[in-house]
């Protein structure tokens, strides 16, 4: 009976009836949002079920298996990079960083360690003219390449870069060496004869040739260019030259050079 009255009442267009029906409507979705979001938000999300990410940084990717199974995290190798002073597949950086608190089955993304450094090209340590042991050391030093042992050869000018080494070969720039590769660079000891023997050029690019006769006080000479190859458009080698490597040569003496396209055969003529 009183069901009916307050039902009729609330039919009514009375300005009590439609105050009454407003704070129904508001109580009944303020009930909705409670339950909505206190209940099943929680429910479904795990809401307040988080975890501290451990710091995972140092270690190798099999620890890092090891830690995060137990917390129910997974990994994801996101990115890598290279660090001389750790050893390679470790943890150089994290996302999110340790002592955050994540929820459970979230994804940490790592930045590991490389098993191989990266390589760039070895830049030209003649210079534009007469390559020095302390220009050759700065410009090294400033590519994260290490200078190794100093080799002295026998020559009048004292710490002209006559020769770049690595790994006890010889090399000529634009090599490409991995970053932190140890260069031994080969200089004159300033008391060597006007006479000396002269090195191998063939291989080096021209313009490094020209650099390396400017370096020793050579001249160039005549410059041929095989008469089968058309050079019209591509880096030109030094294919041969006279005097040759191991010959005996002065200060001021002119080079011959043959020069065409990289791992040109120099076909010698035949005798007559």
């Amino acid at each position: 009976m009183k069901f009916r009255v307050i039902f009729n009442y609330l039919r009514s267009k009375t300005l009590g009836a439609l105050i009454a029906n407003a704070g129904l409507a508001f109580g009944s979705f303020l009930l909705v949002a409670l339950i909505f979001f206190y209940l099943y938000l929680p429910t479904t999300t795990h809401h307040g079920n988080q975890v501290q990410v451990p710091d995972l940084t140092g270690m190798d990717i099999f620890e890092v298996n090891q830690q995060l199974t137990p917390l129910l995290l997974r990994y994801e190798v996101g990115d890598s990079s290279y660090s001389a002073e750790l050893l390679p597949l470790t943890v150089l950086a994290q996302v999110p960083k340790g002592g955050h608190y994540v929820k459970e089955n979230r994804r940490i993304y790592l930045t590991i360690n490389r098993s191989s450094p990266p390589t760039l090209p070895l830049p030209n340590l003649f210079g534009e003219g007469a390559g020095s042991l302390e220009t050759a050391e700065a410009i090294l030093k400033s590519v994260q390449l290490t200078r190794g042992r100093v080799i002295y050869r026998r020559s009048p000018n004292y710490h002209l870069l006559l020769e770049i080494r690595s790994g006890g070969k010889v090399i000529v720039p634009g090599t490409r060496v991995p970053i932190g590769s140890s260069i031994d660079l080969v200089v004159g000891d300033g008391t060597g004869p006007e006479d000396f023997i002269l090195g191998n050029l063939i291989g080096m690019p021209y313009q490094n040739a020209l650099l390396r006769l400017g370096n020793l006080s050579l001249h160039l000479g005549s410059v041929e260019i095989p008469s089968d190859m058309d050079t019209t458009g591509i880096d030109l080698f030094v294919i041969k030259h006279l005097p040759e490597a191991g010959d005996s040569v002065s200060i001021g003496d002119p080079i011959d050079l043959w020069i065409g396209p990289k791992g040109y055969q120099f076909k010698e003529p035949a005798d007559k």
